[in-house]
């Protein structure tokens, strides 16, 4: 075991289409390691296949934490994540094992290793006020005048990361101070001083070839029933495209085709556009994310194979302190 005191924890974090799934299950052959899920839309209840959720046979054979554990109508927070993340953890640890977060919600990550500051609940009258202003001007008119009021922020947002956008804006109106001001505030309720924790970021050297996979996986997820699962989220009828779950990259372009305002091709094209994104911001995070060791997942022509990324991932892991 670790030479250090603290008990051992493991990030495996990624960009989306990275095969974080695969390899955190392959770790688990080799590693008495028990799996939490980092993911955003995997805490949802009916958003299976949108989400690459592991199916029920594997998450059987592999149980994952943190899965399905809301309903789509209910907001689920990365201070939720937080309160919930560290009593899973303390439950693995009490039995020996190891907690191995898996996943690309890099907010989620960052919060449960550093803390969060005690920012002020949600104020659904304000929300709805920025929601309807950001229809009529576009989001990244608000982006600009998040840059008046928090150009710290504001400099770590795309000008369309609608929900972050409003949030920091939200906060400034409730509170009269910038977001970057009460996070430096934080309390660091986080787990750094808690755990050893030994954080491993898959890394793709070929922009374009990740992009061919992120198509390629959202073209099978159509296939295996995509269109019927935002669909019959759709018909439940308490659900909105403004709601928390279907903000999600892919869930919110089907939801504008259930609305009548794109084709089934339009969704499809702007749900991997919206992954791409998704996929950029997060290597971003990755690549400027301090004391992560960086696994490549590709050679620059071809993908590495499970095994050779499961292999990397052990020559470190078995490094002091971790094991």
């Amino acid at each position: 075991m670790s030479v250090s005191s603290l008990p051992p924890a493991i990030f495996l974090m990624g960009p989306t289409a990275s095969g974080k799934t695969d390899i955190a299950i392959a770790l688990r052959e080799h590693l008495p390691i028990d799996i939490i899920s980092v993911d955003s839309a995997q805490v949802y209840r009916q958003m299976d296949i949108g989400s690459a959720k592991p199916d029920r046979e594997t998450l059987k054979q592999h149980p994952h934490r943190l899965i399905d554990i809301r309903d789509p109508v209910e907001a689920y927070s990365a201070g939720d994540f937080l309160k919930d993340a560290k009593v899973q953890m303390a439950e693995i640890t009490a039995t020996g094992r190891i907690p191995l977060l898996v996943g690309g919600t890099m907010l989620y990550f960052k919060v449960l290793f550093e803390g969060l500051a005690d920012l002020p609940p949600a104020n659904q009258v304000i929300r709805d006020e920025l929601q309807g202003r950001a229809e009529k001007s576009g989001w990244p008119s608000l982006h600009e005048e998040l840059k008046l009021i928090d150009p710290t922020v504001a400099a770590r947002l795309h000008p369309n990361h609608s929900q972050r956008i409003q949030r920091a804006l939200e906060v400034y109106l409730i509170t009269g101070s910038p977001l970057s001001e009460l996070l430096s505030l934080s309390k660091g309720t986080g787990i750094e001083d808690e755990y050893q924790v030994t954080q491993l970021a898959l890394i793709s050297n070929n922009r374009s070839l990740l992009h061919e996979r992120i198509a390629q996986r959202f073209h099978l997820m159509m296939e295996q029933g995509f269109e019927s699962e935002v669909k019959a989220l759709y018909q439940r009828g308490d659900l909105a495209a403004t709601s928390t779950a279907m903000r999600s990259a892919g869930y919110r372009q089907l939801w504008d085709y259930c609305d009548g305002l794109l084709s089934i091709e339009e969704a499809i094209e702007k749900g991997i556009i919206a992954s791409r994104q998704l996929a950029k911001r997060q290597i971003t995070w990755l690549r400027n994310w301090p004391n992560a060791r960086e696994i490549l997942v590709d050679n620059g022509e071809s993908y590495h194979s499970c095994i050779n990324i499961c292999n990397q991932s052990l020559k470190i892991l078995k490094e002091p302190p971790i094991l």
